[in-house]
Formats: C-alpha cells, sequence, structure tokens
C-alpha cells in the first residue's frame, strides 16, 4: 500500500513495510520447516524458560489496538475540537473590533501577530508531522493549537473588514464540504489512483510555493494578490478549494486501506491530522471566497 501522500508515507505501516493487518514480521517466518513425522528441530527436553528478561515464547509485541473508522474520527474530533477553542480563546483575548472604522493599529498589530506565530508555528509543524516516521501525539495536537491560533486572528481580521457573516458562513460551508465529500465518496465509489494522488500532491506543493513567494515579495513590498480577496486571489481560492476537496478524498482513500489492513490505533493520529489540514485548507479558502463576494 505505497503512498505518494507526503504525510501518510513516511509510516512504515501505510507502506507495506508491515505484514497484511499490520503484523510485524516474526523470527521464523518464511524458514523451511519440518514436516509431519519429521524429527522436530530440537529436543523438547532441551528446552528451557529463557533468562529473567528475555522474551519467551508467546510473549511478542503487545498489542495496543488496531485503528478503526471510530478512532479516527475521536482523534479527528479532539483535534478539530483543540483547533476551534483555541481560534475561539484567541477571538476573545484580543482586542475586540466592532467594525472596520474602529481598528487601530495596536490592534492590527496584536491580530497581526496571532496570525504570523500561529502561522509559522502551525507550518512548521506541519512539515515535522508530514515527514516524521513515527506520528506522535503531542506534536499533532500542537499543530492544532499553532492552527487555531492563526485562524482565530485571520478570521477576527475578516469578519471586522468584510462583517455580513463572513467566518460563520465559511465554518458552515467547511463542514458542509466535509459531509458533501463522504458522501461522494461513499455513493459514488471513488477510486483514488496514483496519478491522482501525485497530481494532488504537486498541486498541495505548488500552491506552497507560491504562498512562500508571496509572502518573501511583500517584505519588499512587491505582493502580486495571489492569495488576498481581488479578482487574482479569487482564482487561487477556487482552486484552494478544489484542492482541498480532492486532499479529502486522499484522506478517505487512506482511513478506509489503512482500517482494512488493521493498522495500528497510533495511525489514527496520522489521519487525524491529515483530515485536519484538509479542514483548516477548505475553510481558509472559502473565507476569501466570502469576503469577496460580500464586499460592496
Amino acid at each position: 500500500m505505497k503512498s505518494n501522500n507526503p504525510v501518510f508515507n513516511r509510516s512504515p505501516e501505510f507502506n507495506g513495510q508491515a505484514n497484511a493487518y499490520g503484523n510485524q514480521t516474526y523470527a521464523g517466518n518464511g524458514q523451511t520447516h519440518g514436516g509431519y513425522g519429521q524429527q522436530p528441530v530440537s529436543d523438547p527436553s532441551q528446552w528451557g524458560t529463557g533468562a529473567p528478561g528475555q522474551t519467551g515464547y508467546g510473549q511478542g509485541q503487545v498489542d495496543q489496538g488496531r485503528m478503526t473508522i471510530d478512532s479516527v474520527v475521536q482523534k479527528t474530533a479532539i483535534s478539530l475540537g483543540l483547533v476551534i477553542v483555541t481560534a475561539l480563546a484567541t477571538w476573545i483575548l484580543t482586542p475586540e473590533i466592532k467594525d472596520n472604522a474602529n481598528l487601530t493599529q495596536s490592534d492590527l498589530n496584536q491580530l497581526i501577530a496571532a496570525v504570523t506565530i500561529g502561522s509559522l508555528g502551525a507550518f512548521a509543524l506541519s512539515m515535522v508531522n508530514s515527514f516524521k516516521r513515527s506520528v506522535s501525539p503531542a506534536l499533532v495536537l500542537l499543530f492544532c493549537a499553532f492552527e487555531g491560533v492563526a485562524l482565530g486572528g485571520l478570521s477576527k481580521l475578516f469578519d471586522a473588514q468584510f462583517g455580513q457573516g463572513v467566518v460563520s458562513g465559511a465554518v458552515i460551508g467547511t463542514f458542509a464540504a466535509f459531509a458533501g465529500t463522504l458522501a461522494a465518496y461513499k455513493f459514488f465509489n471513488i477510486k483514488v489512483t496514483a496519478k491522482f494522488q501525485k497530481f494532488v500532491i504537486a498541486a498541495v506543493f505548488g500552491m506552497i510555493g507560491l504562498s512562500l513567494m508571496e509572502l518573501v515579495l511583500g517584505m519588499f513590498g512587491a505582493q502580486i494578490g495571489l492569495f488576498g480577496v481581488s479578482g487574482l486571489g479569487m482564482v487561487t481560492a477556487f482552486a484552494g478549494l478544489i484542492l482541498g476537496v480532492f486532499m479529502l478524498i486522499m484522506d478517505f482513500d487512506f482511513v478506509e486501506k489503512g482500517v482494512a489492513a488493521g493498522l495500528p490505533e497510533k495511525e489514527s493520529w496520522r489521519a487525524a491530522f491529515a483530515m485536519t489540514v484538509s479542514l483548516v485548507w477548505i475553510y481558509t479558502n472559502l473565507l476569501r471566497i466570502l469576503a469577496f463576494f460580500s464586499q460592496d
């Protein structure tokens, strides 16, 4: 089950380095054994229990459970819950802004600081979680916390500037996109091919590259407006929204295959991280789209 997704391809279990149903390879597997009636390898009278501390017969690796749909749902709910809680905390703890005219430079600086710190922390941790071989629940939750800080500040800025239910509309639209994508994946029996995976991953890295280029240009006052609320920004916003839906389809595919293969329960955190990234991606693009259409 080789994966092209950087979130999953660091996992030995997702890449066929475990036997079917996630079982490890034990000593003696694949070796030739004596047939019926042949002399056993050793005399039973010479068998021993082993020295203290050694692994005896039947004392293999401890089974910590298998990944299930329920475990993925639980971990994803925890991850998204943390994003929402930290976003609400950021919204509440930053200066109150009733409208855009009431926005002072000091208030703006605090919100920009929250968005910048949260975005940089979330980006760094997303890279670590994507390429880390063994999934770390603590790092996944830390990513969610940073992501929540960034989304809380960003949402408050959009609410102050555009209002008219832009934030609530983006939240509702995100969960509607999740439900609609899941329904389409199941009812239409969508199959994820290797070419589809390569296209989506290439598009994701392309979008990340464009955003980094825009960030660097912005430092020199030469932004193109690729990720703003403008005509050109809408091109990347709609492309990003479609790409986010494709990312969710890949997430559903990996979860389905992981459950069927009986991966360790800990891998549920990897799936939860991937779906959180996809949903945040969809939310931010919906936020820009709704803001564009709410302008006078």
